[in-house]
């Protein structure tokens, strides 16, 4: 920085540190949110856990194609 130079909410990031982690990102709060709510794991699954889970997935397609299947708000609405 500039002897002179003063700013008076200004963030100083080392450039070392910005070079340790790989970069800086700078984003608003609400742009940060909203990837937080996009953000979704992904697993991936093998052998036995994979098989139970495709079971799963098609069992319940057929029952949904059957119309087998009930709309709910809510968890509260299963019992």
């Amino acid at each position: 920085m500039a002897k002179n130079f003063y700013v008076k909410d200004a963030v100083v990031v080392p450039k070392e540190e910005i070079q340790k982690k790989g970069g800086v990102v700078v984003l608003s709060l609400e742009e940060y949110r909203k990837l937080l709510e996009q953000a979704v794991p992904t697993y991936q699954l093998y052998g036995k856990e994979a098989e139970e889970i495709d079971k799963l997935y098609h069992e319940g397609m057929r029952e949904y194609k059957a119309e087998k299947t009930t709309k709910i708000k809510s968890l509260r609405d299963l019992d």
